[in-house]
């Protein structure tokens, strides 16, 4: 049989089948100065709506599948009341998201076992589908900036989101998120603190890429198995790339994960973990591989979590190129890990950048 012919026949069948899996695809213009959440509201799966440039005080909740959210120079800011949605106290008491992608039906961990972080989703009733958000710029919302919650193919693309106090973009409980092509940073004085600049914490796969994130903790936390970070410019951070304990099979790979200077780091805690372009604390299968390393107190750490008793085993640290850092390698973990043919000059313990 020849496959040649149906496999260019499924090729041409597949966009328009994807196309009809919403029957709607109105497109709804909000005015200048006009209300963005009343259009998300009225809108019916598939619709794009597209918002004109303008400063919008609201916080935006999607709770409805196949919709497209364009900004053009739109600027969402918060507004003197806050409304109440999925994402309220997310990131702790009082918190806010500034545009809240929710499932329904979604149970929350109680807020009395907050641990500092985010709330775990414990069940999602409905996944909200087919999701994207860009061309806004989300700024100065004391939270979140943006989270997706219990959702299923979200991209958030092309925004510049400014100053959430815990975290610029956050997903959670969902699947096949992508964050991509974003601008995520913090602005001096708006806020004492900034936590995280883009955290994962879904169910399956997510995809962050070719961001550019800088002035927060922890650039980018992970905590979803078999995330992929490929590509983003990590600036100006405590810690580029965060691995938590338990995580399985990160690839890490292509990124520039720099500081001006050593002492841009100065403020940073003094242990290395908190310190560093890439840490992987207690995570299994890493691969980290391809990454530029510039001005950094610690280039990769890999140590065990004495928290969780967890044992870093099984990552891989290779083919990075490292310069001007304190400590180009750090490991220092009861498990086997290998760590090689990486352009580097010092590590802990000695011989690693043979």
């Amino acid at each position: 049989m020849h496959l040649a012919p149906l496999i260019l026949l499924f090729s041409l069948l597949t966009p328009q089948i994807s196309a009809r899996r919403y029957h709607t695809h109105r497109t709804i213009h909000v005015k200048s100065g006009g209300n963005i959440q009343a259009a998300i509201s009225s809108a019916r799966p598939g619709s794009t709506i597209i918002v004109p440039p303008g400063t919008y005080a609201e916080q935006l909740t999607i709770t409805t599948s196949g919709l497209t959210l364009i900004g053009h120079d739109a600027i969402l800011t918060p507004p003197s009341s806050p409304i109440t949605n999925t994402c309220t106290n997310l990131a702790g008491a009082g918190t806010q998201a500034g545009i809240c992608i929710s499932g329904s039906g979604v149970v929350l961990q109680n807020l009395k076992d907050f641990n500092g972080e985010h709330l775990k989703i414990l069940s999602v009733g409905s996944y909200v589908k087919d999701t994207t958000v860009t061309g806004f710029t989300v700024q100065n919302f004391g939270g979140l900036n943006i989270a997706t919650v219990g959702s299923e193919n979200t991209v958030v693309e092309n925004n510049h989101v400014g100053s959430g106090s815990q975290y610029g973009v956050l997903t959670v409980g969902s699947k096949g998120t992508v964050v991509r092509h974003n601008t995520v940073f913090s602005t001096p004085g708006v806020f004492g603190f900034y936590f995280i600049g883009v955290c994962m914490d879904d169910i399956s796969t997510v995809s962050i890429q070719s961001n550019d994130v800088s002035g927060y903790f922890i650039g980018l936390c992970v905590q979803t198995s078999h995330a992929r970070v490929m590509g983003n410019y990590l600036h100006d951070n405590c810690v580029g790339t965060f691995v938590d304990p338990g995580v399985k099979y990160v690839m890490i790979q292509r990124n520039r994960i720099v500081n001006r200077s050593i002492s841009s780091q100065a403020a940073c805690p003094p242990d290395p973990t908190f310190a560093s372009g890439v840490t992987i604390l207690g995570a299994i299968g890493t691969v980290v591989r391809g990454n530029w390393f510039e001005n950094l107190r610690n280039g990769v750490v890999i140590v065990d979590d004495e928290g969780t008793k967890t044992t870093a085993r099984g990552n891989f640290v290779g083919g990075n190129f490292f310069r001007g850092d304190g400590l180009d390698l750090l490991v220092n973990s009861t498990g086997a890990n290998v760590v090689r043919g990486n352009r580097c000059r010092t590590s802990s313990p000695a011989g690693l950048c043979k």
